[in-house]
């Protein structure tokens, strides 16, 4: 049945056709820190970026693994699949936006990283994709942490 459930979501995955809310939030952040490095990353730099212990990391990316978006090199590390690719960057677009519309609202920098890490789990694609829409499609974000400036909106790469 798993399979058939990956299966199902590469398809979907390659029509552009996804929910936003596939993922649990603890797995939000490895898909973010493994599109950030773009290259094969090992599981201890996982357990201390993301200060989380070994053992966590390699059941989580056990997850994604067989969710298909991580694929595991034996013995070197493991990176985001073309799916995981397309996955995070909506992940990290998201993000951007939702900073965009907490900052309207006078919130501190901070503060508005941290809600918007608690909240963006729960915020669907169709959502963003109204909301991105409204603001105009924007270019930039201000993420305090500085780890995305650039906003991905699929509409301004056409």
């Amino acid at each position: 049945m798993d399979i058939l459930i990956i299966i199902y979501m590469s398809v979907n995955f390659e029509k552009g056709s996804f929910s936003g809310l596939e993922l649990t939030p603890r797995k939000i952040p490895y898909m973010k820190y493994l599109l950030s490095k773009n290259d094969l990353v090992r599981t201890n730099e996982l357990s201390e970026n993301l200060g989380v212990e070994p053992s966590t990391v390699t059941k989580t990316l056990d997850e994604l693994v067989d969710e298909g978006y991580v694929y595991r090199e034996p013995y070197r590390g493991v990176r985001l699949t073309d799916i995981g690719v397309k996955y995070a960057s909506f992940l990290v677009h998201r993000h951007q936006i939702l900073e965009l519309v907490f900052g309207k609202y006078g919130i501190s920098p901070k503060e508005i990283c941290d809600e918007v890490s608690r909240i963006e789990p729960f915020v669907s694609k169709k959502s963003v994709d109204t909301i991105c829409a409204s603001m105009g499609h924007p270019t930039i974000s201000q993420c305090p942490s500085g780890s995305y400036n650039r906003i991905l909106c699929p509409e301004n790469l056409k």
